[in-house]
């Protein structure tokens, strides 16, 4: 009896035991780490995918360059500190002929254009032979010139001898005093047709007399033709216009809040975007009136022109500075750029640089104004800040890869 008891307490130490066993087992089978006991190539895949899920460059913002790379990408710091903004107000314009040296070339006397010497975009000197017409009326006028002369000197003859026989006592003093005014009235004759043909801008000509030569009257472009060759002209018609632009006039439209800017003497930064011109000239007219349909003024600024950049018909952008004020912290222009909509400032790191979200007021052509995001005696980008926006795209594309 005793030996049966003695069997069933074994029996039962004995499970007790292997119970234990499976617990333990069990328990250092969830406590293991993840990984562990798995294939050296399933670990490769989860540290990589580990490792792809931190974010480019480690810090939102930052972008990585060494010295080296910042002197290869063209990248130039400045400091941030005082700067004077001149605030301006921005005016719509386009560039016009110089009316006081463009001229309309007519014959003033009908004929047919026997040649024509200028060309459409020419350059041509004061003096220079344009067009030659030859026309039947200023033969008829050159004829009478003569003719005037002849009778003139026929005319001073008689009254030189009906004077010296009046003196001597051989003929009536009447006889003299009518001498006296047919010869005067010669003269007149004379000077009147002489009138005519420099009313004409022409000469009396030692050649044809029907030949007119139509000359440039100062030194220009020309910029519109309407002769040809053989082609009958009336005296009123403009075969030629001729401008020099050398200077040229800017018509700016001015609204009625903006004519207390706008005064003659002004200086004016004129700016076009389509062919990358800028330029500085002076007010020289202010429009007294404001138009009825337009409601604006017109100003004028006058632009010296010695390389043609300044075409008229080109529209361009008028800049008159209003003020300006002390900003106490600013950037250049070229540093500011937009990132998700926002304007940003890369400012240098010891890795690198990082962009910075700003607050900007009030700017002109050289600095802006940094309200906030920024302060004074900071080192930003000042050239290439595109490069490093161009960076940070490329690392976010990256990222979102």
């Amino acid at each position: 009896m005793k030996s049966i008891n003695q069997n069933k307490s074994w029996k039962s130490v004995a499970a007790i035991v292997t119970v234990g066993l499976v617990l333990g087992a069990a328990i250092l089978f969830w406590t293991k780490e993840p990984g562990q006991g798995k294939p050296a190539e399933e670990q490769e895949h989860a540290a990589a995918a580990s490792e792809k899920a931190e974010p480019h460059g480690g810090e939102e913002g930052l972008v990585h360059l060494s010295a080296q790379q910042i002197q290869q990408a063209g990248i130039t710091t400045a400091t941030a500190g005082e700067a004077t903004i001149e605030t301006s107000v921005q005016l719509p314009g386009e560039v016009r002929f110089n009316e006081d040296r463009t001229a309309h070339i007519v014959p003033r006397l009908p004929g047919v254009a026997e040649s024509v010497s200028a060309n459409l975009g020419q350059t041509v000197k004061k003096g220079q032979v344009l067009a030659v017409i030859a026309s039947p009326e200023l033969a008829e006028l050159r004829s009478a010139l003569g003719a005037a002369r002849t009778k003139e000197d026929l005319a001073r003859v008689t009254y030189e001898r009906e004077r010296k026989l009046w003196q001597d006592k051989i003929s009536a003093e009447q006889d003299y005093l009518q001498a006296r005014q047919a010869w005067e009235e010669a003269k007149i004759a004379t000077r009147t047709a002489q009138s005519k043909l420099t009313a004409l801008g022409v000469t009396p000509g030692n050649g044809a007399l029907n030949r007119y030569e139509l000359r440039a009257p100062f030194d220009g472009v020309i910029v519109e033709k309407h002769i040809s060759l053989g082609e009958a002209v009336k005296e009123d018609a403009n075969v030629f216009l001729l401008s020099d632009l050398s200077r040229v006039w800017v018509d700016v439209v001015v609204t009625p809040k903006d004519l207390g800017v706008v005064r003659v003497g002004e200086t004016a930064t004129v700016k076009a975007a389509a062919a990358d011109l800028s330029a500085t000239g002076k007010v020289s007219y202010v429009g007294a009136l404001v138009g009825e349909q337009t409601r604006s003024a017109t100003a004028r600024v006058e632009l010296v022109n010695p390389s043609l950049a300044w075409r008229p018909g080109l529209f361009v952008n008028v800049s008159l500075v209003q003020g300006s004020k002390r900003a106490a912290v600013a950037v250049r222009s070229d540093a500011l750029q937009t990132i998700e909509e926002k304007p940003v400032v890369f400012v240098k790191v010891p890795a690198g640089f990082k962009a910075h979200p700003v607050t900007v007021g009030a700017s002109d052509t050289r600095h802006v104004e940094i309200l906030q995001g920024l302060t004074s005696g900071a080192t930003y980008a000042s050239g290439g800040s595109f490069v490093l926006k161009a960076e940070l795209g490329k690392g976010s594309a990256e990222h979102e890869d």
